[in-house]
């Protein structure tokens, strides 16, 4: 698509309104494209029947509706499947879809590579390569609820639509967080993709400045990526620890906005004799407190391009127990779709064209 057309997948609704009022239309003709643009099958602005011939006419002269064709897709022997979407540049990026009896889960990425550098994702071997638009992250929700929809039930393990949505793929999304903003509110915009704000996550590795900012622009749920409990380790496994140090973290943290009911999602990688100890989770339990929080432990996903390993499930168990006794909610999360490189930490596309 040339770049002198707009993409309108790349506004929310305010920012329709305000687009089609610069092609000299009133405001409800925003509203009425809103509630278009998200319907499974529409591509092109003939289809959009409530508006007038001349504005759509109009709108095909100046603006398109973008979308993921022909996916690449890889599927689990657990049931996960990864899609590769090419972008327009030719960039890769990844989802997972993680299907449950009684939900879909899908990991969406919110930048075509990672900045952070974090020793054990293999992601952050790809360096960083640029943001993902509004339209490139919400693209991925509309591709796999298409997929959905055409799945043979008989092959189909949870719902036919996509329940639960996670910024856990490629990218950091609070390196990203205008355009991760815009994309929660087409998410969770009714005439949008009408997907409910507390079955959305966005994860961080703990981009302080704008914590604040997230939590005071959207009611979705947060997930901070820990994976160790004092600086010297964490330095070495998440180079932005030297910018932002757990003490830092924890304090944003408890600074940070929502309603007394949630709370904050600490994701804990145990990494076989760096952070696995039982004076680590006494540390971790003691660092934590007056934060409402529960906890995730992620055994490690290993892969043979980084050494680490994962620990046993007596260590991991007896981790668990010592957060458990200190009153926590603790959680391990087993791995799924490790056997296609679409578990946690596993999302890399080597180049252009090849996830």
């Amino acid at each position: 698509m040339t770049d002198t057309k707009t993409d309108l997948k790349n506004f929310s609704t305010d920012q329709l309104v305000d687009y089609v009022e610069s092609l000299g239309q009133p405001a409800f003709r925003g509203r009425q494209i809103m509630a278009w643009l998200y319907r499974p099958g529409i591509k092109n602005f003939s289809q959009m029947t409530d508006l007038a011939k001349v504005f759509r006419s109009a709108l095909t002269e100046n603006a398109y509706i973008s979308q993921f064709d022909n996916a690449i897709t890889e599927r689990s022997s657990d049931g996960c499947v990864k899609f590769g979407f090419t972008l327009e540049d030719g960039n890769v990026i990844e989802s997972v879809l993680i299907p449950e009896e009684e939900r879909n889960t899908l990991c969406i990425s919110s930048q075509v590579g990672c900045a952070m550098g974090c020793a054990f994702c293999l992601t952050g071997t790809m360096g960083f390569v640029r943001n993902l638009t509004p339209s490139e992250i919400v693209n991925q929700v509309c591709a796999v609820r298409d997929f959905l929809l055409i799945q043979d039930p008989a092959e189909r393990i949870g719902p036919d639509r996509v329940t639960n949505l996670v910024y856990m793929g490629m990218g950091e999304p609070l390196n990203n967080l205008d355009n991760v903003l815009t994309s929660l509110s087409i998410l969770t915009e009714p005439k949008g993709l009408d997907l409910a704000a507390r079955k959305i996550t966005v994860s961080t590795c703990g981009i302080v400045p704008n914590l604040r900012k997230l939590g005071e622009n959207s009611p979705v749920n947060l997930a901070i990526s820990l994976h160790a409990v004092d600086d010297a380790t964490r330095d070495k496994l998440m180079p932005v620890n030297r910018r932002h140090n757990i003490e830092a973290l924890l304090h944003a943290c408890r600074d940070y906005p929502m309603p007394k009911r949630k709370r904050i999602m600490f994701e804990y990688v145990l990494l076989e004799g760096v952070n696995d100890s039982d004076n680590h989770a006494r540390l971790l339990a003691k660092k934590l407190r007056k934060i409402p929080c529960k906890i995730n432990l992620l055994p490690y996903n290993e892969c043979d391009a980084l050494p680490y390993r994962s620990p046993t499930r007596e260590r991991t168990l007896a981790f668990q127990k010592i957060l458990m006794e200190a009153h926590y909610s603790v959680f391990i999360r087993s791995s799924r779709g490790s056997d296609i490189s679409a578990a946690c930490g596993q999302l890399a596309s080597e180049r252009k064209g090849q996830p």
